[in-house]
């Protein structure tokens, strides 16, 4: 059977698609046009929700995560809460097929491994981003004096550690697109692979993983039914095993929109004292694609090797 080359995003996957669309072009493949452009994503210093740039913890440090699977082999890798290193999809990549006796590395032992692979190391922090916490944790500690006593169970401690759970459970996104990035590709060989990465909840609890390195939750990918991905609030799909949700009922012949407001239903039905909404994107083998979101305003992006530029689709409303 004859395929299309193809590749989906997520919100403001735009500025990464090009160089995804440019590698299926080219005759690349799936794998490698999903890291270029999430890589792409990774570097742009204008969006705080993934790479540098991204927002940092209740501590003041950038947290990544990133995750890739594929589709024919459901070969998998991921990194999370990676400290100092911009391309995080890259070590989850270097995961799957350097030390494919594991699937994920977090903290301290991703790090290691990024170094050992030789991947560069940078400030993940930018003026703009230093700026935007600054003023949160400001906000946050209008009682507390977050520069004073540090012992041990000191009174100041506790009310530094007390704000920054309070901002965690105050926070809510800036207006317009914010959150993980999901890239889905297809290449000409029939190959589907889901490429994710986010740095998390801004000013979350050190520590924190969402969804996105998680297979099952955030991303899925099984060339018998198709991949899925996930962006929003990833504790729910965490629970509700969305990605994979979404996958099975690709498999049993379900229409693809029909399969994400399936699985978004079901995770609403969870109770959540912090929900917000979640959104899923799905690509099957023979190229047909949708999503599904809470809120109509929600949209993907497209491109083939026939786009100039990404083409911007809407996502079916649960």
């Amino acid at each position: 059977m004859s395929v299309t080359p193809s590749v989906i995003g997520s919100e403001r996957s735009e500025i990464g698609l090009p160089a995804a669309a440019a590698v299926l072009r080219s005759g690349g493949s799936a794998l490698d046009a999903v890291e270029a452009a999430l890589r792409a994503c990774e570097d742009n210093l204008a969006d705080h929700y993934v790479g540098t740039a991204g927002l940092p913890n209740a501590r003041g440090v950038v947290e990544l995560d990133a995750s890739v699977m594929v589709g024919s082999s459901r070969a998998f890798g991921a990194v999370g809460a990676l400290q100092g290193y911009p391309n995080p999809i890259s070590v989850a990549r270097a995961v799957m097929e350097r030390l494919p006796q594991h699937c994920l590395l977090v903290g301290e032992g991703a790090a290691n491994f990024a170094a050992e692979c030789g991947f560069a190391t940078a400030d993940l922090t930018t003026e703009e981003s230093r700026r935007m916490f600054a003023e949160a944790l400001s906000e946050a500690n209008s009682g507390a004096n977050v520069e004073g006593e540090r012992e041990e169970g000191s009174a100041g401690d506790r009310a530094y550690r007390q704000a920054a759970l309070d901002l965690v459970r105050r926070f809510a996104p800036h207006d317009g697109p914010w959150g993980t990035i999901n890239v889905l590709a297809l290449d000409a060989s029939g190959e589907l692979v889901v490429g994710v990465s986010t740095s998390g909840y801004p000013w979350k609890y050190p520590g924190r993983l969402g969804d996105t390195p998680l297979p099952g939750s955030g991303t899925w990918a099984d060339l018998r039914g198709g991949g899925a991905a996930c962006t929003g609030r990833g504790e729910l799909s965490m629970r509700s095993g969305t990605a994979r949700t979404v996958v099975e009922a690709l498999r049993r012949g379900e229409d693809v929109e029909q399969a994400c407001r399936e699985a978004l239903a079901d995770a609403a039905t969870l109770p959540d004292t912090f929900r917000s909404e979640l959104r899923v994107l799905a690509l099957t083998p023979d190229g047909r694609h949708g999503g599904a979101a809470g809120s109509a305003s929600a949209t993907y992006a497209l491109m083939t090797p026939d786009h100039d530029e990404p083409e911007i689709c809407r996502r079916s409303v649960l």
